[in-house]
């Protein structure tokens, strides 16, 4: 892996992270945490899935792009429907 696709697959996810919590305001954990969420998803994704849709796609970067942003959209709202809510009001 070189550190170009390394970089593809952190910008990719982070931008997918963006979109999810565009996409979904009421999980959406703001735009910095979105941000590091989707590249930390971008980059696991993209090294787990980007060879499988690599081969359904039949161009290696398009592939690594696919897949980091679908886990890196994916990531934070996955964290976000885990996170503890407040405390409930008395």
């Amino acid at each position: 892996m070189d550190l170009a696709s390394l970089l593809i697959q952190l910008v990719s996810g982070a931008a997918g992270g963006n979109v999810g919590g565009v996409v979904n305001k009421a999980r959406s954990m703001g735009p910095l945490w979105n941000t590091i969420l989707g590249a930390i998803g971008g980059l696991g994704g993209g090294q787990l899935l980007g060879g499988t849709l690599s081969g359904a796609v039949g161009n290696p970067t398009a592939g690594n792009i696919s897949a980091s942003a679908i886990v890196g959209l994916l990531l934070p709202l996955v964290v976000a429907f885990f996170k503890k809510k407040g405390a409930p009001a008395t």
